[in-house]
């Protein structure tokens, strides 16, 4: 067990399960609604398991944060959307 976490096969079987979740969703969610947003969501966190996967790997620190930098960027995607589907422009303004 501490070689599937040390070596960092234990995300990469995580991240097969995200794959296989994002593909139900673009199937299911095809009729349903607006998928972006999902998607925007599993991309977040997939990059954080990526940058997990780079930190228990020894990987150097600009592929760690890059990804950290990614799934900011991902979420950040994902909340104006949702936001913008409620009928609420995202605020750009940090001062109300």
């Amino acid at each position: 067990m501490d070689a599937l976490f040390a070596g960092g096969h234990i995300i990469d079987a995580i991240l097969v399960l995200v794959a296989v979740e994002a593909l139900g969703l673009i199937l299911w969610r095809r009729r349903a609604g607006p998928l972006l947003p999902l998607l925007c969501n599993l991309a977040s966190g997939a990059s954080l398991m990526l940058a997990l996967r780079a930190a228990l790997t020894g990987g150097h620190w600009s592929a760690i944060a890059g990804c950290l930098a990614l799934a900011g960027l991902a979420h950040g995607a994902e909340l104006t959307l949702r936001l913008a589907a409620a009928g609420r422009p995202p605020r750009l303004d940090p001062h109300p």
